[in-house]
């Protein structure tokens, strides 16, 4: 093994988690080397069977590893491959660096108490041998697993997360898909806005630097006596138009028996139900409505105005707690357990005070016709005409995952993602690298998508409480 790398370049040590996660990880790394302990290897062949999202990274990174030794020797081996030689890698990835592969016995003593898995250790030692190897090169190792890169600083190696698959660097820097206007802007713009009305709807032009600063769709309000409230329909360089939204918190205005309860309900309202929006994401702790929302425009567009032919939903089957195990019965069976906030919201829109018992009953079987629940396994090669497809918990996805989820929309099609950043369960997502931060900074542009973030909870002043105290 000759690593011939120069000190203005790094090498990074990768561990197995980070192929696993990101199988295009090694071509992020732009003019750096890259070394892949042969541990790492054993572990990725460990992981290369079944149908999982993890089983599928794996067997993609083999496959570019393979691409890369194709007609290499033990002598191009030795002193690194080139990463630009892969072909069929990411086409708007570039990368100078080399990939180095551990061909011979490496061994660095730790210490006697060290912690930990039999594979972790061995990374280690190779780390560290490298670093006394390699004295004048920066030696890194590169890890999803905290753990790991705790016990890596301990023995004063260099250790960092795998940073190339975050959105932000800070989460509050996330598009919140609404911005208050200043108090006069009505004095300082009004005189030169161009106003009309088309089928029963007020839209007001603007030609200000203002302009450059919004985004398609996104919610504008003044908080004053006014209650102005309107939503970006176009914004081209300096020009703008605006529609005013429409007011869901009247109660003629309900959609199956729900009305807003806050501002940003009522735009969430307005994009639910707005047919030339595709894709809407909701964000928001728990009681903000967000699902209650999502599901009775749903139910408004699927059964009253025959937009769509049926709702689908579908979430992550990631359990908080210990898992039950092995559910029996068809797909929509074994998703009922992870499926009871959609079920508890379906029987509250399906029950009316006005009503009797039996036609409850009756509106409830309607409406279950008309709701089918799925499961994530089986979305792959799947395309869905006409269909409202809700996307619970999304914030337990990878941006991959969700790509894939996304681009199973057909003509006609309506895709709302849900969830709450602060809640997410599944191993090495954070808020900055969950695919739901990644799609609402991707589509903040496109003129047929929309967001709102909700901040404020309506469930129960005990739920309310208990948010803000607990």
């Amino acid at each position: 093994m000759n690593i011939q790398t120069s000190p203005d370049k790094k090498l990074f040590v990768l561990d197995t988690n980070v192929l696993m996660h990101d199988p295009a990880s090694i071509f992020r790394f732009k003019e750096h080397d890259l070394f892949i302990p042969m541990i790492v290897l054993e572990e990725l062949d460990h992981a290369k069977k079944g149908l999982t999202e993890l089983a599928r990274n794996v067997r993609q990174v083999s496959r570019f590893l393979d691409e890369l030794i194709q007609d290499a020797n033990q002598q191009t081996i030795n002193d690194g491959l080139p990463l630009s030689s892969i072909k069929h890698g990411p086409a708007t990835e570039t990368t100078s660096g080399r990939l180095y592969f551990q061909t011979s016995e490496m061994t660095a003593l730790l210490p006697e108490s060290m912690p930990g898995n039999l594979a972790d250790n061995s990374i280690l030692r190779i780390v560290l041998a490298l670093t006394k190897k390699l004295p004048d090169i920066n030696v890194i190792l590169v890890s999803k697993d905290i753990n790991m890169r705790i016990k890596a600083a301990t023995l004063e190696l260099l250790a960092e997360d795998y940073h190339s698959d975050q959105t932000l660097d800070d989460i509050d820097l996330l598009y919140s898909g609404s911005m208050a206007l200043e108090d006069d802007f009505w004095a300082v713009h009004g005189a030169k806005m161009e106003s009309w009305h088309e089928k029963n709807n007020t839209f007001y032009k603007l030609e200000d630097p203002i302009v450059s600063e919004w985004y398609p769709n996104q919610y504008l309000y003044i908080e004053d006596e006014s209650n102005f409230e309107a939503i970006v329909r176009s914004c081209d360089g300096q020009v703008a138009v605006l529609e005013l939204a429409k007011d869901y918190r009247a109660k003629h205005n309900n959609i199956w028996g729900i009305t807003a309860k806050n501002r940003e309900q009522n735009f969430a309202l307005n994009v639910l139900l707005d047919p030339g929006i595709d894709f809407v994401t909701l964000l928001g702790t728990a009681g903000t409505g967000k699902t209650l929302l999502a599901l009775a425009a749903g139910l408004n567009q699927t059964l009253e105005n025959k937009a769509y032919q049926e709702i689908i939903m579908t979430r992550e089957t990631v359990p908080v707690g210990e898992d039950i195990g092995f559910l029996p019965g068809t797909e929509e069976e074994k998703m009922a357990p992870w499926m009871g906030a959609l079920i508890d919201n379906l029987e509250l829109l399906g029950s009316n005070a006005e009503h009797g018992e039996w036609e409850q009953g009756a509106a409830s079987n309607i409406i279950m016709n008309r709701v089918k629940i799925r499961s994530l396994n089986f979305m792959r090669g799947r395309t869905f005409l006409n269909r409202y497809l809700i996307i619970d918990e999304a914030q337990n996805l990878t941006s991959k995952q969700m790509k894939t989820l996304i681009t199973r929309a057909g003509p006609g099609t309506k895709v709302i993602c849900i969830g709450n950043l602060s809640q997410i369960d599944t191993p090495y997502l954070t808020a900055t690298t969950s695919g739901l931060t990644y799609v609402v900074d991707r589509f903040k542009t496109w003129p047929h998508g929309a967001h709102i973030t909700l901040r404020h909870g309506e469930r129960s002043r005990l739920a309310d409480y208990a948010s803000d105290i607990l």
